[in-house]
């Protein structure tokens, strides 16, 4: 027993006690999305080393808007990968094709980020917003410390899946 205890003290005592982020929570995000198509524009900037802010529109430029904000957190695992989640309130305008009606939801969503490579990143997020789903998955090319480009599947819980290209660009 007392051997189990030494090595599992001494195993916690050669890892780092905090790691810092693994990955930069302020930026702006360009993206454009088919089936249906819609664009959209992201904007997010730390309130703490662990908080950060959000903002969001997405538009079909046929009367549909997804607008969103909202809070949330961040913070390392490893130093490879951070959990971050969500709390979004969303405003959305249906186009006539959908129903032409307006409601209110809220997002609920946790997720997390892995370096694969040193430019390459994996992300993945599900939730919920209200009644249904929410789910995104996809890589990230960092070509420098300030430009990012994206390819992902989203699933934002109101038009259904969806392919996604996107350029972040960080601050």
């Amino acid at each position: 027993m007392k051997t189990k205890l030494i090595a599992s003290l001494f195993a916690f005592s050669v890892l780092p006690s905090a790691y810092a982020n693994n990955f930069n929570y302020n930026y702006l995000e360009v993206r454009t999305a088919v089936n249906p198509d819609t664009s959209g524009v992201e904007f997010s900037t730390n309130l703490t080393d662990n908080s950060h802010v959000l903002a969001r529109v997405d538009s079909g430029f046929n009367g549909y808007y997804d607008l969103g904000a909202g809070i949330g957190f961040n913070g390392p695992v490893t130093p490879f990968a951070d959990v971050f989640g969500q709390f979004i309130f969303h405003g959305i305008r249906y186009s006539d094709s959908n129903g032409n009606g307006t409601e209110t939801k809220k997002e609920m969503s946790i997720g997390g980020r892995v370096w694969v490579t040193n430019q390459i990143e994996a992300t993945a997020l599900i939730g919920t917003n209200d009644e249904n789903s929410v789910f995104h998955a996809g890589v990230r090319f960092h070509s420098t410390d300030q430009l990012t480009i994206a390819a992902e599947t989203r699933n934002d819980g109101t038009l259904g899946p969806q392919l996604t290209m996107s350029v972040r660009f960080q601050f």
